[in-house]
Formats: structure tokens, C-alpha cells, sequence
């Protein structure tokens, strides 16, 4: 049988989360935040930062929904020097306050509506900016890309998915998101696209980030949508739709070469090709592989299964762009972090427009996070700047801690011998 012993004694289990905190307030991206979004009303209690960072905090510390600092990590931060803790409906209120009118098109009947959030997608670039993350005039990858939240919310819409949710655009430089424009799930991504794309990549040229090429999935492939991205960027690279005037075109090639890519080998070949029946013309680069069942292909009548990419590069060999375009793959799995990691798959509001707040702040907080942990890797074992968020967790964050006061003022006593101290002394 166990023996057990209590004490009275405020050991903390979530030690982590004071350097978390010391290192955000020295960094200043509390001060980014109130300048930014500015001063509350008078009789606030909390600015914007205190409401933001504690609800980053809930995450840092194992959390996945507002209520958490509530039911179990309220008393843990409120004994962190210089934090305010409050109450998730506090949190939630200050959030909604951020919140922008939606924008509703009918289109022969259907009714699509968006909503971007262009103060909290700044604030969003200023913080990375600030991070190190993003570089005036330093030219960067651009992807693009949408996914659908299911969600059971007062106005979320069926998609062609077959279930209630949102459709959020979101562009992303080096696995961070960099903007967001939600939309309702029954809106089809290629509606109005390029109205969107227009407005991520004129929002990033504003704030001084430059943009070099630009990888985007099929959603975007067709003129409106090439004229804006091939405007902001030098190089672009879009997934290709088949069409019939497409599979004559690649029916007439009769040079292939052949290439191996991720152990496995391509026929490739390029053609100039005009699509959308405009003027101007591009370069198609084809791959095309044997079909496993040997059956026929609809598309060119062989056994052969082909995807195509259509771009502006001239210069890269077929082989260097397929895996260019392929590694966007990588970017793709912002959405499962975001989702699993950051609260995204949990929604707290009612209403789109309130929910786009939701989806930027904690954008942010993954940007934060990233900061954090490649920071902290530098000097800490066990730390690696690709963990997820879980890892982090149980390797950093939980470690009992207490608060003493002394004569010349308070410390924190870790109770374990990783190498804590290394932290509170690193330069930012």
C-alpha cells in the first residue's frame, strides 16, 4: 500500500510556461499587439495582449479549448510574474470584439460569403516579422492553399463534402501561415479566388515581403487566377486540369525522357501550351507513369496515369519542378498542426466572421511557438526545432516550479536538474 504524505506547498506542475512568458514580454510581442490592435476602453481590465497571450498560454500548457484556463490552468498562470489570467468568457468576449463584417455575394441564387480580417492578417506579418520569420524585401516560396473545417456552427453551410463547416483560404511562407480569409463550406474554392489571392499577396508586398515563386493546387488553375499570382510573383507553378485540348497536345508528344523521383521513375516531358483559350502561353511540364492494373487511361486512351504542372519557369529542368511543386506537400501539413495542435478543429464561436479571429490569433500563436522552440533547442536536450507541440510539452513545459521570495527579490526554483538556467540566460 502507498503512504501519502500532503503539503500545502504551491509547487506548479507547468514550470515552462514562466520562461514562455519571460521570453515573450522581452521580445516585445506584447507591445506589437496593443500598438497594433491599440488601447482598450478605460474601464478594461485587460488589454488585447494580456487576453491574447493567456489564450496561447492555454495551449503551451496542454490545453485544446478556451475553457481549459478555467478548469484546469488558472491557478498555474496566475503565479507567473507580470501575466494576467481571466475567465474564458473574458477571453472570448475580447475576441469577439476583433471581428469584421462578412461579405456576402449572390451568385444566380447561391449565396457565398467571406470574411478577412486585414488588422489581426497584419498584425499576424508583424509579429513574424518581428520573430525573424519574415524579411523586408527578402524574396520568399508562396503556397496557397484552402481546407474545410467541419464544424456544426449558427451559420456554417454544407459543402460539396457533405457536412457543415468552413472553407478558409490560407497562404503560407516556410510552414507558417501568413494569411487567412474564411468562407463558408458550400462556397467552391475557384469562386472569386483571385480576389483573395490579390488581397494575401498585396497585404504581404505592403508590409515589405516579396514574393518569388508561387506554388498553388488545381483550385487556382484557371485565367483570372494565373493573371493575379503570375502579377505578384516572379515564378509560378499551378496544378493543371485535364481538358480535351490538353490531352491532344500531350497525345502529340513524342520525346520522353525518363527520370526517377522518390524511387520511383517518370517519363517527363515539356510543351508549350495556351490555355483557357487566351493568347499567352506557357510551359506544361508532363509526368506520366504505368498504370499498376495496366488498365486504359480515359484521359490519352494508355495505360499510363498523367499530371501535369503549368508555370512561367523556363530555365528548371522537368524533374527539378515536379519536386519543387511537390514539396508543397510539406505546407499541406500545416493544416493537420494547426488542426491537432492549435485549436483550429475546435471552433468557439457561433459565426464565421467571429471564428476568422479565432483562426489568425492562433496562426500567431504557431508562429510563437516556432520561435520558442527553436530557440529553446539551441541549448536545451531533448528539444528539436521539428517537434509538435506535444513534445514540447512533456519535454519542456512540465517541470515543477516554485516561486520564492528572498532578500534580494523573487526566483524560480526548478525542482530537476534539466538545464533550466541555461534559458533564463540566453540573448534573444
Amino acid at each position: 500500500m502507498i503512504k501519502v504524505e500532503k503539503s500545502n506547498q504551491t509547487i506548479k506542475p507547468f514550470g515552462g510556461i514562466n520562461f514562455v512568458i519571460d521570453d515573450i514580454k522581452a521580445k516585445g510581442i506584447d507591445k506589437i499587439i496593443d500598438k497594433h490592435l491599440g488601447v482598450r476602453p478605460a474601464q478594461a481590465t485587460y488589454s488585447y495582449s494580456d487576453v491574447i497571450v493567456a489564450l496561447w498560454s492555454v495551449f503551451y500548457c496542454g490545453g485544446d479549448a478556451v475553457e481549459d484556463i478555467e478548469t484546469h490552468l488558472q491557478g498555474q498562470l496566475s503565479e507567473v510574474p507580470e501575466m494576467k489570467t481571466m475567465g474564458a468568457d473574458t477571453i472570448l468576449r475580447v475576441l469577439k470584439g476583433l471581428k469584421t463584417d462578412k461579405v456576402i455575394h449572390n451568385n444566380k441564387g447561391t449565396i457565398h460569403e467571406y470574411n478577412d480580417n486585414n488588422k489581426l492578417n497584419r498584425l499576424n506579418i508583424k509579429i513574424q516579422k518581428e520573430l525573424g520569420f519574415l524579411k523586408a524585401d527578402y524574396l520568399y516560396d508562396f503556397d496557397f492553399d484552402h481546407q474545410f473545417i467541419p464544424t456544426e456552427k449558427y451559420d456554417s453551410k454544407t459543402s460539396y463534402k457533405k457536412a457543415n463547416g468552413y472553407f478558409p483560404g490560407n497562404a503560407s511562407i516556410n510552414d507558417l501561415v501568413v494569411y487567412i480569409e474564411n468562407r463558408n463550406g458550400n462556397s467552391n474554392v475557384k469562386y472569386l479566388q483571385e480576389e483573395t489571392l490579390e488581397k494575401a499577396y498585396r497585404t504581404l508586398k505592403e508590409e515589405g515581403i516579396r514574393i518569388y515563386r508561387s506554388r498553388v493546387n488545381a483550385g487556382s488553375y484557371y485565367n483570372k487566377a494565373i493573371d493575379v499570382i503570375e502579377e505578384f510573383s516572379k515564378l509560378f507553378y499551378v496544378r493543371a486540369q485535364k481538358s480535351d485540348a490538353m490531352r491532344k497536345e500531350v497525345q502529340a508528344v513524342t520525346e520522353w525522357v525518363e527520370v526517377e523521383i522518390n524511387h520511383i521513375k517518370y517519363e517527363v516531358a515539356s510543351i508549350d501550351y495556351t490555355p483557357f483559350g487566351s493568347e499567352k502561353t506557357y510551359r506544361l511540364v508532363v509526368q506520366r507513369t504505368k498504370e499498376n492494373q495496366g488498365q486504359g487511361n480515359l484521359f490519352t486512351q494508355d495505360a499510363r496515369v498523367y499530371r501535369s504542372i503549368l508555370t512561367n519557369d523556363s530555365k528548371s529542368s522537368e524533374k527539378e519542378i515536379i519536386m519543387f511543386y511537390n514539396a508543397r506537400g510539406t505546407s499541406e501539413k500545416i493544416f493537420d498542426v494547426m488542426n491537432n495542435d492549435f485549436g483550429w478543429s475546435k471552433l468557439p464561436f457561433s459565426f464565421m466572421n467571429e471564428n476568422t479571429v479565432y483562426l489568425i490569433v492562433m496562426a500567431m500563436c504557431r508562429a510563437v511557438y516556432q520561435w520558442l522552440l527553436n530557440r529553446y533547442s539551441k541549448v536545451f536536450p531533448g528539444l528539436k526545432p521539428i517537434y509538435r507541440l506535444k513534445k514540447f510539452i512533456f519535454r519542456f513545459m512540465t517541470v515543477s516550479a516554485k516561486w520564492i521570495k528572498g532578500q534580494r527579490g523573487i526566483k524560480l526554483k526548478i525542482f530537476d536538474d534539466r538545464p533550466y538556467e541555461k534559458i533564463a540566460i540566453m540573448p534573444l
